[in-house]
């Protein structure tokens, strides 16, 4: 049976280097919403058009339509020994619909890791964060930075920090996640899927952890 995983945890936790790590131990696809959304659009699918048309009009795409796109990379080739959700679902109610549309063909949700980092951490993470304006390298004041304060090592240009690594838009986005996100942490432990995964150790660490949870595909 293929392996279906939802990653979660919040802005700074560092779902998506594990989730990138974790495809290339297990060989399961790495499944982004985000990127799906902007393979749709660009490729100009039917669904991409359609979410097009709600995007431009500034409204937020529609479930239904997420899932569809989310099913249709399911069904390919590369995900018949399952793949590694990102971004998707965000609430209990677009969990509870994409677990009806697996079940039409005999799939589910088999593990779902919640790396938990303190917000603190998180906050200094995140707003720790700087990139050069020129080549787009990021630099990290406490875990990368660079040789010379507010100068890319790379191409001499000049470092900057966008709007949403800074501190008062960051505390309100780790609000938000987790406004959002807890009835969906709460849908999925009910379901007894959900694993705690302590996210505030080395990369490695973390990802021994989540490797020792996930289920071997067939």
């Amino acid at each position: 049976m293929p392996v279906n995983i939802v990653m979660l945890g919040a802005p700074g936790a560092g779902k998506g280097t594990q989730a990138n790590l974790l495809a290339e131990k297990t060989n399961l696809p790495h499944v982004s919403s985000g990127d799906l959304f902007r393979e749709n659009i660009k490729n100009q699918t039917e669904l991409g058009k359609l979410a097009s048309s709600y995007i431009d009009a500034g409204e937020l795409v529609p479930d239904d339509l997420t899932i569809k796109m989310v099913v249709d990379r399911l069904s390919r080739p590369d995900c018949a020994k399952g793949a590694i959700l990102d971004g998707f679902p965000r609430t209990s109610a677009q969990a509870a619909a994409l677990d009806e549309t697996l079940a039409e063909t005999g799939q589910q949700i088999d593990v779902v890791p919640f790396i938990r980092v303190p917000e603190e951490v998180l906050i200094q993470r995140l707003t720790g964060r700087w990139t050069c304006k020129q080549c787009g390298r990021i630099y990290h004041t406490s875990f990368n930075p660079p040789a010379e304060p507010g100068v890319c090592d790379i191409d001499r240009a000049e470092l900057y920090q966008r709007p949403d690594d800074r501190a008062e838009t960051v505390t309100n986005r780790i609000k938000v996640y987790f406004e959002q996100t807890a009835p969906l942490i709460e849908y999925y432990r009910e379901r007894g899927v959900l694993v705690e995964i302590d996210g505030n150790r080395d990369i490695e660490l973390v990802n021994q952890a989540l490797l020792g949870v996930i289920p071997a595909a067939n």
